[in-house]
């Protein structure tokens, strides 16, 4: 028997392996098919199962992909409703893997669909629950991303609470708990950065498995401080109930080398998104094509990709460090943005031999932002933190401006004054600065090393916030 977890640090996501004797299962398999088939490959195994805990929002999955190239059956649970060829399992329907036995679980609240997948080995013991998004390690899936006419984000925690406690509480204390997702990820908000963990552990230092918790407490604790899903959440969705472009056409494409001049040409045109994917200090070392958004590869690249750039179909052209070109692609395809069109072939450094011109972004370090707050030359500085980030801790007169929310409230910002922007660590405040120079601020400093080196500067914090007015 070998069961793997893989993560995918990026979405903070979790796919699982599963084979024995001949025979493998894939257990939420992300969009490009390939490493699932090599692991088949080198184990001598046949796919036969592809399973879905849920039609997920966060990511496109690559069951369909997946099952086309590799024969599997792709199996969901009740209440399932896609528009491809699946094996549609009863609540306790139980799925052979070799030696192995897989039984669905029916465990709707996060989504209706939602389910978990009991291992059972070949002696009846039962070592591992796929608990999808229903149990996370220190918390629950939020039950708002499925909320229908019918259907509230209440009624939904309901169910949440009924699952939990009638299907997945009710398991082996010593059970271990693979869950869909952890630390990072939007679809819960107090996940653990440990990956997995067992039931017992779970039900002693988990808030959503304390046992003398009514319904209504659950429902009142997982549906308080619920932060607005990501706007691209309801079109992966709509992805994952259909037949999408195949990933070998999406990569093939993608991966176009585009020569300098037609990359200007293509930036110029404003239906054209560039986005610089290289590393912080290439970006502001070397500077980048004007009117790019800088989004880099090594940060959590897909889910601000999600959520920064609203139309699921815009057309994108990338810069990219030189051999990184087809990951950038793959991780573009990940949560739905299918539309890339090519790279600029070379690099920045092409750009440049060509003779375009090359924009460039401000910084400086932490201790100088310091002095600048000091001696009051730090024009108008913000923190393009979360609000809860901020809420927590913040520079005393620096104001909030999340850059989740940047594009809608972008009209707070006057393009002829000067800003300094900050985030935890830098990679936040890069993208947020490249974004203000895209829109046409003219003075954005960006500050290196964030609110964690802002803090060695001794500079003055608080953690009460003051109504004041951001320009």
């Amino acid at each position: 028997m070998k069961v793997e977890q893989l993560f995918t640090g990026c979405l903070a996501e979790m796919a699982y392996y599963i084979h024995s004797n001949g025979e493998a299962a894939i257990i939420d398999p992300l969009r490009e098919t390939e490493p699932y088939i090599e692991m088949a490959k080198a184990d001598g195994a046949k796919i036969k199962y592809v399973f879905l805990t849920h039609f997920h929002a966060d990511f496109v999955s690559g069951q369909v992909d997946l099952a086309k190239k590799t024969g599997a059956t792709i199996v969901f649970g009740p209440n399932a409703d896609p528009s491809y060829a699946i094996h549609q399992a009863k609540d306790g329907e139980k799925f052979k893997i070799g030696d192995l036995t897989l039984q669905l679980i029916h465990t709707p609240g996060h989504t209706m669909e939602s389910s978990s997948y009991l291992l059972i080995d070949e002696k009846g013991n039962k070592p591992y629950v796929f608990t999808g998004d229903c149990l996370f390690i220190g918390d629950v899936g939020r039950p708002d991303l499925a909320v229908k006419s019918d259907l509230t984000q209440a009624d939904l925690a309901g169910h949440l609470f009924d699952s939990l406690r009638n299907k997945i509480m009710t398991l082996p204390d010593d059970i271990i708990v693979y869950p869909n997702h952890g630390a990072g990820s939007a679809c819960g908000k107090n996940m653990s950065k440990e990956t997995f963990d067992t039931l017992g552990n779970q039900k002693k230092t988990n808030y959503a498995l304390r046992a003398d918790m009514t319904k209504e407490e659950f429902i009142k604790e997982v549906t308080t401080g619920l932060m607005p899903p990501p706007q691209y959440f309801g079109n992966n969705v709509k992805m994952n109930k259909g037949i999408n472009v195949g990933i070998d056409q999406i990569l093939h494409r993608g991966t176009t080398p585009i020569d300098a001049d037609t990359f200007k040409d293509m930036s110029q045109q404003d239906d054209i998104l560039v986005i610089d994917t290289r590393n912080m200090a290439d970006y502001r070392d070397e500077g980048t094509v004007p009117g790019a958004w800088f989004i880099g590869l090594d940060g959590t690249f897909a889910p601000w990709v999600g959520a920064l750039i609203s139309n699921i179909n815009q057309k994108i052209i990338f810069i990219a460090e030189e051999g990184r070109e087809q990951e950038v692609v793959t991780r573009f395809s990940r949560v739905g943005y299918d539309n890339v069109l090519g790279y600029l072939r070379g690099g920045i450094h092409s750009w440049k031999a060509a003779g375009h011109q090359v924009d460039t972004l401000d910084s400086i370090s932490a201790s100088q932002f310091a002095n600048k707050l000091k001696d009051g030359t730090a024009a108008i500085p913000l923190d393009v933190r979360k609000e809860s980030e901020y809420l927590s801790e913040h520079v005393i007169g620096v104001e909030n401006f999340p850059l989740d929310y940047i594009h809608s409230n972008f009209a707070e910002i006057n393009p002829d004054k000067e800003y300094f922007l900050h985030c935890a660590g830098g990679y936040r405040s890069l993208i947020a600065a490249s974004i203000f120079k895209a829109k046409g601020v003219k003075k954005v400093t960006d500050v290196r090393g964030g609110f964690k080196d802002i803090k060695d500067t001794g500079v003055a914090l608080t953690d009460y916030v003051c109504p004041t007015t951001l320009l």
